[in-house]
C-alpha cells in the first residue's frame, strides 16, 4: 500500500543561481546623510634650528643642574 505524499511527484528544485539571484534592482532603503567637505589640512609648523638650539642647551643645563643636586644630596646624607 502507498501513501499519499510518496505517490506525489516530487517538486523540482530550484537552481541555486536563481535561488540567489535578486528578483530586480531594489533600491537601498536606509537614508544616509552626504559626507561632510574636506577640511583643507593645515601646514604644521616645523621647529626652526635655533630654536632646537635651545632645547638642547636648556635640556643639558637642567641635565646638569639634576646631577649637582643629586651629588649634594649624596654627600650630605653620607656626611
Amino acid at each position: 500500500m502507498l501513501r499519499p505524499e510518496m505517490s506525489k511527484p516530487q517538486p523540482t528544485p530550484r537552481s541555486s543561481a536563481a535561488a540567489l539571484a535578486p528578483a530586480g534592482p531594489r533600491p537601498s532603503r536606509i537614508r544616509r546623510d552626504p559626507p561632510p567637505p574636506e577640511k583643507p589640512k593645515s601646514l604644521r609648523a616645523y621647529p626652526t634650528t635655533e630654536r632646537e638650539s635651545w632645547v638642547v642647551v636648556i635640556g643639558v643645563l637642567l641635565f646638569a643642574l639634576a646631577i649637582f643636586v643629586i651629588s649634594l644630596g649624596v654627600s650630605e646624607y653620607t656626611k
